[in-house]
Parts: structure tokens; sequence; C-alpha cells
């Protein structure tokens, strides 16, 4: 099950966490995927495709 948006492509980027003495180890950020019904059909959006596609149905 793959983490992207089936809307625009958006996947999870790289990051970096830090600790209390600044070490510095690699990260996965990952997106907010919805699941949501748009036109019958099942998707994994992400909450950025959700807010446009609501601001384009007003």
């Amino acid at each position: 099950m793959s983490r992207r948006c089936e809307t625009c492509g958006r996947g999870p980027t790289a990051g970096a966490s830090r600790s209390h003495s600044n070490v510095k180890t690699k990260r996965r950020i990952q997106i907010n995927l919805q699941s949501k019904k748009i036109d019958g059909v099942r998707t994994k959006v992400c909450t950025k495709c959700i807010k446009t596609l609501a601001k384009n149905a007003r």
C-alpha cells in the first residue's frame, strides 16, 4: 500500500529528527492521507487536495 495521494501524486518526504544533543537522524515525514469518496469512487487523497476540492466546489 503506497502512501501517495491519488489526485496530486504527493508522497512522503525526507527530513531530519533532532535530538537534545543536536544529533541528526533521517526520518520520513508522511502526508495526511484520508479515504474519500470522489464521484462514487473511494480514493486516498491528501488533506491539501480535499481543501482544494472543497474550495473549487463552491
